[in-house]
């Protein structure tokens, strides 16, 4: 895995490639930023791995890059630039008008998520960071905070939690894969599928106080006019 993507794990430009791909996520969900976030963490990981084995004198230390990413360095580029995206959204959803309450309207998913925000952010702000792990829950929570005008302090210091957690966890799953599984695709793999893991529970999580409403009341929430 290293050899064919050293060329980017083994240059700076690894930080601004996965800033970038974090900050604009909130906007296209498609974008790749965990598998970026997960592949730096593990070419760390060989990093750490190759240095150890030049202590002992292990020959194969000449094929892993001489450069690797910092782990702090990328936590910090990875969790402020899913801050600043989160605050882009939100504000534009904030000036979006009539035109973006009418898209929410029509969207039930939004409609929930937008229902929710009132009593969850001023309450402790948990589904924010949880729906952080969730695909698209990110875009989701941040564009529906901005349409209902929710207070920045009830937000983004929440946003700032959620980005640490998803990104602590990612480069956590990506370094410590690394070094357990290898620096191989399958180490990767398994890193990824845990990172899938976490979405899915984290959805069932946000989905659960729905169902358990919308089963008491026997119907489902009519969208906001």
């Amino acid at each position: 895995m290293l050899e064919s993507l050293g060329a980017l794990t083994g240059s700076p430009w690894i930080y601004a490639v996965v800033a970038l791909s974090v900050l604009l996520d909130v906007f296209l969900p498609v974008l790749p930023s965990g598998v970026l976030v997960i592949t730096a963490a593990t070419a760390a990981a060989a990093g750490t791995s190759a240095v150890a084995d030049a202590a002992g004198k292990v020959s194969h230390v000449a094929h892993v890059p001489q450069e690797v990413p910092s782990l702090l360095v990328l936590m910090v580029c990875a969790a402020v630039a899913s801050v600043i995206g989160d605050f882009v959204a939100y504000r534009l959803a904030w000036r979006g008008g009539d035109r973006l309450a009418r898209a929410i309207a029509r969207s039930r998913r939004l409609t929930t998520a937008q229902e929710r925000l009132g009593a969850s952010l001023t309450g402790g702000g948990i589904l924010v960071v949880i729906a952080r792990f969730v695909p698209a829950g990110r875009s989701v929570v941040s564009l529906s905070a901005g349409a209902a005008h929710r207070r920045v302090k009830e937000f983004l210091p929440w946003s700032a939690l959620a980005a640490v957690a998803w990104t602590g966890y990612s480069v956590g799953l990506g370094y410590f894969g690394g070094q357990w599984l290898g620096a191989s695709w399958f180490g990767a793999a398994v890193s990824l599928l845990a990172l899938f893991a976490a979405g899915s529970v984290a959805a069932y999580i946000v989905r659960r106080p729905a169902r358990r409403r919308d089963g008491a009341h026997g119907q489902v929430p009519a969208p906001v006019a």
